[in-house]
Parts: structure tokens; sequence; C-alpha cells
């Protein structure tokens, strides 16, 4: 009885120790148990990145491309009106030009007094004392010549009065800058003096 209580503790211990074998397994040869490996997710990501890349180079290249063919076709079509354009701008700088010309003679003829209406305002202020018997108009001038009838010593003054009169008339002053008195000659067979007064047209220096 003793001998068969004693052995019992001996299978126990024999069952709680480990059977010892060698190891000969040679772990670098040995399978990847692992499902996924590290290297799939960077070969992933690389994947990834590059087609992320060719997308947008392709994009940038076909609307790079796009650009270049709309400038094409605007520079051909510069090409193809240059010529139109060209005519257009010299055909509008002689437009200028003459439209420039007409505007000058329009403000010349408008300048211009009426020669009906000055020689009826001459004929309304004469004096007593002058008659007149010449009437010029050329362009920035009119001349007139007349007689003064008087006293030697007093025509003289008749003929500065009236050209003082002609220089502040109110609807002369308007027409001509200036009223000058050019010639003042005694006329030997009347004794009268004989007077050339120059109205300058507003604008003749200018001219």
């Amino acid at each position: 009885m003793l001998s068969l209580l004693k052995k019992k503790p001996d299978a126990a211990a024999a069952n709680l120790t480990p059977a010892w074998h060698p190891n000969f397994r040679n772990f670098e040869r040995l399978p990847d148990t692992k499902v996924v490996r590290t290297t799939f997710f960077v070969n992933a990501t690389a994947i990834v990145v590059t087609l992320v890349a060719l997308i947008f180079t392709g994009n940038r290249e076909v609307t790079l491309h796009s650009i270049k063919g709309q400038l094409e076709e605007i520079e051909a079509q510069i090409v193809r009106d240059k010529p139109a354009s060209d005519k257009a701008v010299s055909l509008f700088a002689q437009f200028q030009a003459e439209e420039k010309q007409l505007a000058e003679v329009d403000a010349f003829l408008k300048a211009r007094p009426i020669v009906s209406d000055l020689i009826l305002r001459l004929g309304q202020t004469l004096p007593t004392n002058v008659a007149l018997d010449y009437f010029d108009l050329r362009e920035n001038v009119v001349t007139i010549r007349g007689t003064v009838r008087g006293a030697p010593d007093m025509a003289s003054g008749y003929a500065s009065a009236y050209v003082d009169q002609l220089r502040t008339d109110p609807e002369l002053a308007l027409k001509f800058d200036d009223v000058l008195l050019k010639n003042l000659n005694r006329i030997p067979t009347s004794g009268r003096l004989a007077i050339e007064i120059e109205l300058k047209l507003k604008g003749a220096a200018k001219k």
C-alpha cells in the first residue's frame, strides 16, 4: 500500500515536466506567417502617389496643350485681320485730318463777317465829313479807303476820330481785333485827305 501511494506523486511530477527535444528550426527560412506585411502598405502608398502625380501631370499637359492651341488660333486671327486693321487705322487718321481741316474752314467762315452786314454797318456809322470809295475783304483783313472833307488843319483830326469810332463800335468789335489808319495823304487836286484804314479780323495774328 505504501508503495502505491509513493508512485502517484512521481507520476504527476513526470507529467508536469516538459519533454526536452532539440529545436532545429531555421527562422530565416521559415515562411512568413503575417497575413499583410508592411511592405504592402508602402508599395500601395507609392503606387497611389505615382498615380496622383501622373493624373496631375496629364491634366496639366492637356490644359497647356489647349491653351497653346487657343494662342495659336488667336495669333492666326491677328495675322489675318492685321491688314484690315491697318487700313482702318489709316482711314481713321485721314478722316481725323480732314475733319480738322473742315473744322478750321467752318470756324474761319463763321468768323468772317457778312459783307452786306459789314457795309451796312459802315454806312450807318459813317461821319458826314467822310466818304468811302473802296472796300476790300481779304482772308484776314478788311481795307477801306475814302476821303475826308474839311479844312487841312481839321481833316487829319476827323480821320483819327473816325478810326477811333470804328475801333470802339460794339458791333465791329465783335468781328475785328484792331483798326489801324494805314495811310493819310493830301489830294493835290481837291485838297482833301485820302485815308486808308485796315480792320484786322479776329484771329488774324494766328493765321
